[in-house]
């Protein structure tokens, strides 16, 4: 029998979690590791029952406290947030297995505290990401950010805390945008329920506070999910974060962002107001196509591997921008599917970058000399990161680009085709530049000279299954597409 409250075990298990890590780091520190795998374990499960009855019996709509909207907070969750929660949940399990031993060696004496932080911005992710209510997602959005904060600012001790101000900043403008486009809505229509505005917006597309609403929950959602020129945060706070907040950051973070934007286009503004009254689409699309070549150029001129690995962030958050902005099914259907493909494929890149770091504590490309010889599992990780980022079948890139550019010629928006394909290019010549550096081994290298072995096994088989999932993944898309993506947008 399906239990009606897993939508609230969804959060409440991370969130109780938290207390407990904040309480034993105090008596029982050897308890605050298990306790977080214990209670993530339980959200997984409690996500994949979700999954199960959403798939078989529709939409669920779950009230907080028995409080009906549009008083109350509902968490409502259909097809679309059922896979990303699934998806948040499983990430950052895997993430918390695979950082054990890199948590000690990078957070040291913080450890204890981190769970907690940890805890709570997974609640965050899934809580704006099952939560039906305007202002209930500002508030999750803000305990994301937050602890994002914190987390971050426990990384590098130069760079770290100031990357984390950089964030706070910008971060602030951003939320501040969001929450005054809640305001707008709330005044024009007395609701915040998302379904329940959707119905009273109709009668006031004309308004112009309708439109003030829309312009800035759109700036807010852009600014957090670093929709480029807006991404001037992301790099540094992406880079000098512990490896294990990167991790969970570079894949989730800005997915489930975009996800909002998804969210707002679809269920609360409406297509047609979007679309036909608005007609701002050209111009989106515009700004994605400009997103995707910036960031793919800006990753060229690095040399960090992680930094080259951020800037390649903000140039996918162009593909999911500007397939969702094509204003077509095929459109969206890619942007869709790249959430889930891009949060995996990012996650497997970063899974073995966590674990050169864990070996060679920097990952600067005259640091990588040889390494296919020293870390072949990691590395062979890492070459179907690269391959699916690129977009070679059967690895899942490939099938959510093959529906974005289907969707941009359907629209007629060659440009935004082209950049797909440029940008797929240069990420090849990125990466094979990484392949090159990796297969040759100077012997004057000081670093080459120390004998290396690979990342230890809790490390290795977290990154073999991630990028196995990226194959099947693939091999499944059509699956997904037709049993999840279509009927939801039906």
């Amino acid at each position: 029998m399906i239990n009606t409250n897993y939508p609230a075990i969804l959060v409440l298990s991370p969130l109780l979690a938290a207390l407990m890590c904040s309480i034993f780091s105090w008596c029982a520190k050897k308890l605050c590791y298990p306790t977080a795998i214990i209670s993530l374990g339980i959200s997984l499960y409690a996500s994949i029952e979700v999954l199960m009855q959403v798939m078989d019996t529709g939409t669920i709509q779950y009230r907080m406290a028995g409080w009906a909207p549009p008083m109350g907070i509902e968490y409502r969750i259909d097809l679309l947030n059922a896979i990303v929660l699934l998806l948040v949940i499983s990430i950052a399990l895997i993430n918390l297995v695979a950082s054990y031993q890199s948590v000690n060696q990078e957070i040291g004496k913080k450890s204890n505290t981190f769970y907690a932080i940890y805890l709570l911005f997974v609640t965050g992710l899934v809580g704006i990401t099952a939560t039906g209510d305007l202002f209930n997602l500002y508030v999750l959005l803000e305990i994301t950010s937050l602890t994002s904060y914190a987390q971050i600012a426990m990384g590098d001790k130069d760079r770290g805390p100031l990357a984390s101000l950089n964030y706070v900043f910008i971060g602030v403008i951003g939320a501040s945008f969001y929450l005054l486009g809640v305001g707008y809505i709330y005044i024009m229509t007395g609701s915040l329920n998302m379904v329940d505005v959707a119905s009273l917006l109709p009668s006031l597309h004309g308004s112009s506070a309708v439109l003030v609403a829309f312009i800035f929950c759109m700036l807010g959602i852009w600014i957090k999910m670093a929709l480029f020129p807006l991404h001037v945060w992301l790099p540094n706070a992406y880079t000098y974060a512990p490896t294990v907040v990167s991790r969970i950051l570079a894949p989730l973070m800005t997915k489930v962002m975009v996800y909002v934007m998804i969210r707002l286009m679809i269920t609360v503004f409406g297509f047609e107001y979007l679309f036909e009254k608005l007609n701002l689409a050209e111009a989106v699309v515009w700004l994605a196509t400009i997103a995707i070549l910036a960031g793919a150029i800006m990753a060229m001129a690095q040399k960090d591997l992680k930094k080259m690995l951020t800037y390649i962030i903000v140039c996918e958050i162009g593909y999911m921008v500007g397939g969702a902005w094509l204003g077509n099914e095929l459109g969206m259907t890619g942007a869709i599917l790249h959430i889930v493909n891009d949060a995996l494929m990012t996650f497997a890149l970063f899974l073995a970058l966590g674990n050169i770091v864990y070996k060679l504590k920097s990952v600067h490309f005259d640091n990588l000399k040889g390494l296919f010889g020293k870390m072949p599992w990691t590395m062979a990780g890492f070459v179907l990161g690269a391959f699916s980022i690129i977009g070679i079948p059967p690895t899942c890139g490939f099938f959510s680009k093959w529906y974005l550019i289907l969707g941009a010629f359907e629209k007629g928006a060659y440009h935004f085709a082209g950049a797909l394909i440029i940008s797929s290019l240069l990420c090849a010549v990125l990466f094979f530049r990484i392949f090159e550096i990796g297969f040759f081994n100077n012997e004057h290298d000081e670093h080459n000279t120390i004998t290396m072995s690979e990342a230890p096994v809790s490390m290795l088989i977290p990154l073999g299954l991630v990028s196995l999932s990226l194959i099947i993944t693939g091999l499944y898309s059509s699956s997904i597409v037709n049993k999840i993506i279509l009927p939801f947008l039906q």
